[in-house]
């Protein structure tokens, strides 16, 4: 497949405008259509989603990409179908001073379609990190130009030919290519622009889209906090953060990066965590259900964690329940690894681990807990894991995080109607549901006013008297 370059992304940017200003904004009837046929796309291409996935990774069970890719994203424009209708509608909004309504005036916001908006997807979802944020974006009545990433040749491939046979150019297209495309599809005019991926290439994509001061939505990441507090069932919580940690094998934007544990809790976590991974991976190394690590790039960058902990003296837990050699393998696979008390010098405590590596660290209260997470950069989510209801809610007042998961993992991301998005570092803006719509629709403020000028409205103009005045005195007052 032919790469595009500068010119003809251009070119294309330039006739999806031009159709955007020929046909208005789109019907209801016609965000409609274009929901149901990405939402065919998925059910009628799901083996080759299968399939794609499966080679880029080298190892990613069919299950995992059916429900992660295909189903997590079938569900989210089933959502965006069912209530665009109701989203669409103006939005009264009362009159300042409220007099002037009385009088006839009025004011109301109207949902427009900003145009034409830029996708650049990531590879760790990226059927789902393609199609979940169209929800949005096509219910606003948005055309779409989308950038898949290269780290997945396979799968970009086959949603190139998928949109491809389903929509004209002018209405979705797809931008294949490596960095240099990716960098320059980030330095086109669009009229808003959506990156999913890590906050180092964030910088860059930000700094491209401030030549043409494009809007942008960052879903990025960062390290993820669990707070396991002393009324926790340690069991369950232990089940549920293995499950996340270890989905994807951890390469997940959400996934639970580190433990912070009561000390007296330790051991018990560790043997809970390890039971858990064994009852959910008998083995690992030739067992379809445990994913691969993307890239060899990858691969390297999370067994230097692991190395780097050891050397500086970390505990190393490696749960590998058949004992299995993973040095010599046909694919990047890495064993479940907890790494107990590590210091903050350690690498797997300063940078997102992105990987099945899950660091645990002990606190004696949980102001020692909230003060280590404030310490740090905001996260793109938080867990919180307990029955104490004052405790619950001393985390979730005192923490500062993208948004919040309490007694599981990850799972505020399936939730249609909460919004999905980082704070500072972790992202800006939010999608999903009706906050989807309202990211990717310009918001136009319109005020009518009387037809006939009033005395309010006549005293505000020259020549200054006693009217303006009076008016005046009782504005301005305590």
């Amino acid at each position: 497949m032919a790469e595009h370059d500068l010119a003809s992304m251009q070119a294309l940017l330039a006739r999806q405008k031009a159709a955007n200003i020929q046909a208005g904004a789109p019907s209801a009837e016609k965000r409609i259509e274009w929901l149901d046929r990405c939402i065919g796309l998925l059910i009628d291409h799901r083996k080759a989603i299968e399939d794609a996935l499966n080679d880029d990774f080298g190892a990613r069970s069919p299950e995992a990409t059916a429900f992660t890719d295909v189903a997590g994203s079938i569900g989210p424009l089933a959502h965006a179908k069912a209530n665009l209708k109701k989203w669409m509608k103006a939005q009264r909004r009362p009159t300042s001073p409220a007099l002037l309504g009385l009088f006839g005036a009025k004011a109301e916001v109207r949902y427009q379609p900003k145009g034409v908006v830029g996708v650049i997807s990531p590879w760790n979802f990226p059927v789902n990190l393609t199609f979940a944020p169209l929800a949005g974006i096509l219910a606003a009545g948005n055309r779409v130009m989308i950038k898949p990433s290269e780290y997945t040749p396979a799968t970009s491939a086959l949603m190139a030919s998928m949109f491809g046979g389903a929509f004209s150019e002018e209405e979705i297209a797809v931008i294949t290519g490596g960095p240099e495309v990716g960098q320059a599809f980030a330095g086109l005019a669009f009229d808003h622009l959506i990156f999913t991926g890590a906050t180092g290439i964030a910088r860059h994509v930000m700094k491209a889209a401030a030549e043409n001061l494009t809007p942008l939505t960052l879903e990025l990441g960062g390290k993820s906090p669990v707070i396991i507090g002393k009324s926790a069932d340690l069991p369950t919580a232990a089940a549920r953060i293995m499950n996340g940690k270890t989905l994807n094998a951890g390469q997940i934007c959400l996934a639970p990066d580190y433990v912070l544990t009561p000390k007296e809790s330790l051991e018990a976590f560790v043997a809970e965590a390890t039971g858990a991974v064994r009852r959910m991976f008998p083995t690992l190394k030739d067992n379809p259900d445990y994913t691969a690590i993307i890239a060899q790039r990858h691969y390297d960058r999370i067994m230097g964690y692991i190395d780097d902990a050891r050397a500086k003296g970390a505990r190393v837990v490696e749960i590998k329940p058949q004992g299995e050699d993973l040095a010599q393998q046909e694919h990047r696979k890495i064993a479940p690894t907890l790494i107990i008390d590590p210091t903050d010098d350690m690498k797997v405590m300063q940078e997102e681990i992105f990987g099945p590596v899950l660091p645990v660290k002990t606190y004696h209260g949980v102001d020692e807990a909230i003060a280590y997470v404030n310490a740090h950069d905001r996260p793109l989510g938080l867990y919180y894991f307990g029955d104490d209801a004052a405790e619950r809610e001393k985390v979730l007042a005192g923490t500062t995080s993208g948004g919040v998961t309490v007694n599981d993992v990850i799972f505020h991301i399936a939730q249609e109607e909460l919004p999905f998005g980082g704070v500072g570092p972790s992202g800006m803006g939010s999608y999903h549901g009706h906050d989807g719509f309202l990211e990717f629709s310009h918001k136009k403020s319109i005020y009518t006013q009387l037809k006939k000028d009033i005395g309010p409205l006549l005293q505000m103009r020259p020549p200054y008297g006693p009217g303006i005045r009076k008016y005046l005195d009782g504005a301005i007052k305590r």
